[in-house]
């Protein structure tokens, strides 16, 4: 796991952290329900960094009888409680709270704590999305946001950009709520306000939980991983035709492949074992995060049969 991955979680643990308890106070003083949902929201970020931390740590042990491909899915797992984390403690709990202010307004009281605890959390909440981002910028190269996104295989850096997202766009819906609600006198807008952070907190979350659920169950590895695999075995002299290659993502940095190849037919059996051994040491070379890489032999046509049967 790289150490940009961490500084991204740490910066915004610790943020979340002090955020959160500034938030508290300052939603018991001034009775506001959009504050004590901010509050909310930035103990579950916090409770989330926690979790993809130890999903960091507990991904990068080794690999073992029972796990010989390593255990780079804990951090996919964690990363989906993360995501229902946010649903389940974040979006569902603002909702409520934002439900019964409505039912049962409350004056605010000294509103201008909230405008300065507000503008405190945006500064630090922007500080650590800018981190993420730059992060996120480096992994992404020339992809848009939203494909990268969906193209990523490590969760941490864009788990934290979809958090700190969600918590700028929160941070102005409570600004501009407590701000309506006092200016018109209408404590009801902030209950409303409470609501929509909960909406984005569950639009978030449902994001985090679609992308996450593909990493758990087992996506393909990157499309330019399988067209170098294919490239190096095909160039290879004695591979008479490289006929394809499938790939399954075990973790942000490991990948399990199976090749297929129809070897010359003048080769023996220690002529196929070298060629094999000389393709994975080229492979590995430019790809060290295919931990395991199994190669078949066999014709083109059996190939293809055989993934159309699995494609029927």
């Amino acid at each position: 796991m790289s150490d940009s991955n961490k500084i991204v979680v740490y910066a915004a643990l610790f943020g979340n952290l002090a955020i959160a308890l500034v938030k508290f106070v300052a939603a018991y003083i001034t009775n506001s329900s959009a504050m004590l949902s901010e509050g909310i929201h930035s103990v579950v970020d916090t409770l989330n960094e926690i979790l993809l931390l130890y999903g960091m740590k507990k991904s990068q042990q080794p690999a073992n009888y029972q796990h010989p491909f390593g255990y780079g899915r804990e951090l996919y797992f964690w990363a989906f409680i993360v995501s229902l984390m946010v649903f389940a403690l974040g979006a569902v709990v603002s909702i409520y709270q934002g439900i019964q202010h409505i039912r049962q307004p409350e004056e605010m009281l000294s509103p201008f704590i909230n405008y300065i605890v507000l503008a405190f959390a945006i500064v630090c909440e922007g500080a650590s999305w800018l981190v993420a981002l730059k992060s996120f910028k480096k992994t992404k190269g020339k992809l848009g946001y939203f494909e990268a996104f969906r193209r990523s295989k490590d969760p941490t850096t864009f788990t934290v950009l979809f958090e700190d997202s969600a918590a700028l766009i929160g941070l102005f819906i409570a600004l501009i709520g407590i701000f309506l609600a006092h200016q018109l006198n209408m404590p009801i807008l902030d209950g409303v306000a409470s609501i929509l952070i909960g909406v984005v907190l569950a639009i978030s979350a449902l994001l985090l939980g679609r992308e996450t659920k593909g990493l758990l169950l087992g996506e393909t590895a990157d499309p330019q991983l399988r067209n170098n695999v294919l490239t190096i075995a095909q160039q290879d002299p004695s591979v008479l035709s490289a006929n394809g290659v499938l790939t399954e993502q075990m973790g942000a940095h490991q990948v399990i492949a199976s090749l297929s190849l129809e070897f010359k037919d003048h080769l023996t059996s220690d002529d196929i074992e070298v060629c094999v051994n000389r393709i994975e040491s080229k492979i590995k070379k430019i790809h060290p995060e295919i931990v395991a890489l199994f190669i078949k032999p066999q014709t083109k046509q059996v190939w293809l049969e055989r993934m159309k049967g699995r494609l029927e």
